[in-house]
């Protein structure tokens, strides 16, 4: 009995859908109800164990790579819901949509990626199993139509989600990484299943600022530099493909933004650059320049292990300045840096006009207590000295970091400029004031304060707010078109370089040209 009704279940597998069981049929000539209980419970007996047969194929189909699990979860959910219909292939075999599907899986190489993460190879073997026996109605053929079922669906998602989000979650990947970054949700999913047109949607998801595609452009002629060498750049290239996927982006017409490997600040209005100069950031892990990309292939997972000068990556709002200010110096220097300096030098903290206050009170050095350095505050007064200049920018975050400006101004002539605690230097204070308050009232009352022999504190609001980002980008493309790479000076590359080698990101042959790059 139980291989009659393997083989009267095994008809049903050229049906997409599970069909739930309904009342039988009125037979000519016989009253209704007159079909036996034994033949009913037959009937239904052969009906769940198609249901079953069909679920464990979907079951076996749902296995997929570690990182995708969380989506086989969904696909589960969802194709049980939907009856275990084989709904894409319904869809896509249709005319040349699954040409097209695999034109633009193995087209992935072209962004830095590796085909292979979108199942390329075994969808594109699956589909022509299916090509060749249309016609064959075995277990064994439904349990390939749920597997390839399975991959397109999967496919597209994970397509969609990493040409428009990125591979990465900068979040979980970067210790100081504090930029807002939007993320999918299950809707996405959702409308992605529900495409009809393949070549349409996916043409509309490819990235395409002019930095991203001018980063293509140089991936493809395997561009490199003076500076670094072709198998160096095609790396650096694809983790900063990688970067410009991430929905990060500032969305303002105008806004401040620091790039900390080129040690550089641009203002942006409508697209174009109104003011740019030189800044300085925190000290690095990699201010030698030692560790390269193409030099280190078979490392391990390498996570991000920040010093405690190095500037933070975020997005905030310019509220405001504060012109003359004082500089409130955090435990770390004092205890770090100025406790050795006044060891050294009784008359430093007078000689550099730091006011030393516990518990509000003013106290003499003679009377700090350097085992407890943090129950002091230290603040440097408004001056000539004071290490944050004439002025700071103000934007809220938490890491206590702004722009400003700074007495030292040799330091720009450097070309690594990553030497502050943290903060960033700005070159032209007085210009970026102009560039965010514009001509007036306001920017004159802060030239004039910044002018001023006697300085004082003061506070001066920015009518309207200005988005401010520190990002960390290590290959882009300038006004002329040029390519322009920069050294890993934090390690950022090289962090996101072993994330993305070891899952399996990067195309298989980039990792064998480091490999042959480090032999030879």
């Amino acid at each position: 009995m139980a291989g009659i009704l393997l083989s009267s279940a095994v008809l049903f597998f050229s049906a997409c859908t599970v069909k739930r069981p309904i009342a039988p049929p009125e037979v000519p000539g016989h009253a209704m109800g007159s079909v036996s209980a034994s033949e009913e419970a037959k009937s239904l007996k052969i009906i769940r164990l198609k249901e079953n047969l069909i679920s464990a194929a979907f079951q076996k189909a749902l296995v997929l790579n570690n990182e995708d699990t969380a989506q086989a979860d969904w696909l589960g959910r969802y194709y049980k819901a939907h009856d275990y219909e084989l709904i894409l292939q319904d869809r896509y075999f249709q005319g040349k949509q699954m040409e097209v599907l695999m034109t633009y899986l193995d087209s992935a190489v072209l962004h830095g990626l590796n085909p292979e993460i979108f199942y390329s190879t075994e969808i594109r073997s699956l589909w022509r199993k299916m090509e060749e026996m249309r016609s064959e109605d075995t277990k064994d053929a439904y349990r390939d139509k749920a597997r390839l079922e399975v991959l397109l669906a999967a496919s597209l998602i994970k397509y969609s989600r990493i040409l428009q989000y990125g591979a990465v979650r900068p979040d979980s990947l970067y210790a100081n990484y504090f930029i807002v970054t939007a993320q999918p949700d299950s809707s996405m999913a959702i409308k992605v299943l529900a495409v009809n047109d393949l070549k349409s949607y996916l043409d509309s998801i490819q990235p395409r600022s002019p930095q991203y595609l001018a980063l293509q452009r140089a991936l493809q002629m395997h561009a490199g530099t003076k500076a670094m060498s072709k198998v160096e750049a095609d790396l650096v290239i694809k983790v900063n493909l990688e970067r410009l996927r991430w929905k990060n982006k500032p969305l303002a017409l105008k806004y401040v933004s620091v790039n900390i490997p080129d040690f550089s600040l641009e203002v942006m209005d409508q697209g174009k650059a109104i003011l740019q100069m030189k800044v300085c950031v925190g000290e690095g892990r990699n201010k030698d320049y030692k560790n390269l990309l193409s030099q280190d292939p078979d490392t391990c997972l390498v996570k991000d292990q920040p010093i405690a000068r190095e500037t933070p990556q975020l997005s905030s709002m310019i509220y405001g300045v504060q012109v003359n200010p004082i500089w409130n110096i955090p435990a770390s220097i004092a205890r770090g840096e100025i406790a050795r300096y006044v060891a050294a030098d009784p008359d430093y903290l007078a000689d550099n006009d730091i006011d030393v206050y516990r518990d509000g009170k003013l106290v003499s050095a003679e009377a700090i207590d350097w085992e407890q350095v943090g129950h002091y505050a230290f603040k440097q007064r408004p001056g000539e000295q004071n290490s944050l200049g004439k002025i700071k920018f103000l934007f809220n975050n938490n890491s206590s970091v702004y722009l400003h400006d700074t007495p030292t101004k040799s330091a720009f002539k450097k070309s690594n400029r990553a030497i502050s605690h943290g903060c960033v230097r700005v070159e032209k204070p007085l210009e970026l004031a102009l560039a965010l308050y514009g001509k007036g009232k306001i920017y004159d009352q802060i030239k004039r304060a910044m002018e001023n022999a006697y300085p004082r504190a003061k506070n001066i609001s920015l009518p309207a707010k200005v988005p401010v980002y520190l990002n960390y980008l290590t290959a882009w493309t300038d006004v002329k078109g040029s390519l322009q790479l920069r050294r890993d000076v934090y390690g950022l590359d090289m962090v996101l370089y072993s994330y993305m080698k070891n899952h399996h990101l990067i195309p298989v042959e980039d990792l064998s040209s480091a490999n042959n790059s480090h032999r030879h």
